[in-house]
């Protein structure tokens, strides 16, 4: 085997990257989404707990995304927005599940909101890669989403199911971007 002292490997192409961890939010979606429609029922331990993971697991995906892209000369400052409106939303969660299902449906709505209006951003600055109508389309309906559970924090009868649905759709987004995206060649 030759080895070349001192040569660097080349960073891994933005759309090599962004396609494997589209591929890793979708997995990730679909497995909260499953464990949290199980126990939506009740705000428990275990419930809390899933709700404060996956604003988490989002700021570590931002995390990852912002060294790709920087790496590569890409434009990084929206994505630091959603790290920090995450890392918030991690926090604003854990509080708000003390105080039962209408005030983490508030918090989680402020964050669709917010979070959908980055991801429009992104993807709207990404276009050129392909796929990211998915990113641009998620970031939509995220918005909307997020008026609709602030909407339902109001009512009789609020639930956490509908987050569950939120992220399994939001999974299904990263999912087709990921599938969409170009390589370097335009494939």
């Amino acid at each position: 085997m030759d080895t070349l002292v001192g040569t660097r490997t080349p960073p891994i192409s933005v759309p090599t990257a962004l396609r494997k961890l589209y591929l890793l939010r979708f997995a990730f979606a679909a497995a909260w989404a499953a464990l949290l429609f199980a126990t939506a029922d009740t705000l428990g331990a275990l419930t809390a707990t899933l709700l404060v993971i996956y604003p988490l697991f989002d700021v570590a995906c931002a995390v990852v995304d912002i060294r790709s892209a920087r790496a590569n000369g890409q434009p990084v400052r929206a994505l630091y927005a959603n790290v920090a409106l995450s890392a918030l939303t991690g926090i604003g969660l854990a509080v708000a599940a003390t105080s039962g299902i209408p005030a983490v449906l508030r918090v989680w709505g402020a964050w669709a909101i917010t979070a959908g209006i980055v991801q429009l951003v992104v993807g709207a600055v990404r276009r050129q890669l392909g796929g990211q109508w998915a990113m641009i389309a998620s970031g939509g309906i995220s918005t909307l989403a997020g008026a609709s559970f602030i909407a339902q924090a109001g009512k009789d009868g609020a639930s956490l199911t509908s987050l569950a649905g939120y992220a399994f759709l939001g999974g299904v987004f990263f999912l087709v971007s990921a599938l969409r995206l170009r390589d370097q060649r335009g494939r």
